[in-house]
């Protein structure tokens, strides 16, 4: 399971917020998290994110 974990920091949906209590969020589904989101979607729906998209590389 722990390899096919999501890396939130890949996503171009992921961001960094000012809240300290909710400091990550996910601008595909529009909330913020202490943890990371793909930890968040996992638990509250039991299967890994599918709105992950790769980051544009430079």
């Amino acid at each position: 399971m722990e390899k096919n974990r999501i890396d939130c920091f890949k996503c171009k949906f992921f961001y960094v917020t000012w809240d300290q209590r909710f400091p990550k969020g996910c601008k595909a589904f529009q909330f913020k998290t202490a943890k990371l989101p793909s930890v968040e979607v996992l638990r509250a729906s039991g299967e890994p994110c599918l709105r992950f998209e790769k980051k544009a590389g430079k």
